[in-house]
C-alpha cells in the first residue's frame, strides 16, 4: 500500500496515510477529525549513483561475465 502525505485545510496539519489502490483520497481525515482534506504532491529526486544506474564491479567478474568491458 503507498503512503500518501496530506494536509489539513482546517488547521494546516500535515499527515500520511496508508492508501490501498482504489481507495477514495476524498475519505482522508486528519488526526484531529478534520475533513478538508488535500494529498500534497511531494517532487522526489534522485542525485549520485542511484540516479546514474547499477554499479559495477571495480574488475570484471570473468571473461564471459555481461560487465565485462572486453
Amino acid at each position: 500500500m503507498p503512503l500518501y502525505e496530506f494536509r489539513c485545510r482546517d488547521c494546516d496539519d500535515r499527515f500520511e496515510a496508508w492508501l490501498a489502490p482504489g481507495d477514495a483520497v476524498a475519505g482522508v481525515t486528519c488526526p484531529e477529525g478534520h475533513g478538508d482534506t488535500v494529498r500534497v504532491f511531494s517532487a522526489v529526486a534522485m542525485t549520485g549513483r542511484a540516479a546514474a544506474g547499477p554499479a559495477r564491479p571495480a574488475a570484471p567478474c570473468s571473461s564471459s561475465c555481461a560487465c565485462h568491458p572486453g
